[in-house]
């Protein structure tokens, strides 16, 4: 009897702590930020002007074995972005640009971040895009 209590109250201890273990998204104490630069071309591919993008959208995609963003914000006037309060875990973060290589004319610029420790704040590289 005392054996099996004892299963009992193992099995119900580890199937208890391992539900409870968070995956990569909100929740959590740590951010990822950076920034998005902005190459803009004429028609024959001259460089026009170059700035850091205002109002640009960045993506961000929690965990793997997804290819649909879960969150979006926009830059804000210094080019600048954030993605507050994510769990530790693997993250990919991606804007668009334009490209003449794909058919719609847009490509994505990708970065895979992971988040190892509670509570850190990770900058990225600066995500280059042309337009």
């Amino acid at each position: 009897m005392k054996l099996t209590s004892f299963l009992f109250l193992a099995s119900i201890l580890f199937y208890g702590t391992s539900s409870c273990k968070k995956n990569a998204g909100p929740g959590g104490s740590s951010s990822i930020a950076g920034v998005v630069h902005v190459y803009e071309y004429d028609g024959a591919g001259n460089l026009l002007t170059e700035y850091d993008g205002h109002e640009e959208d960045v993506y961000i995609i929690y965990g793997e074995g997804t290819t649909t963003h879960d969150d979006r914000v926009k830059t804000s006037y210094d080019g600048t972005f954030k993605f507050d309060y994510l769990e530790k875990g693997i993250y990919h973060v991606f804007a668009y640009t334009d490209s003449v290589a794909s058919a719609s004319g847009k490509g994505i610029i990708l970065s895979t971040v992971e988040i190892t420790e509670k509570k850190k704040s990770f900058m990225m590289d600066t995500i280059f895009i042309e337009k």
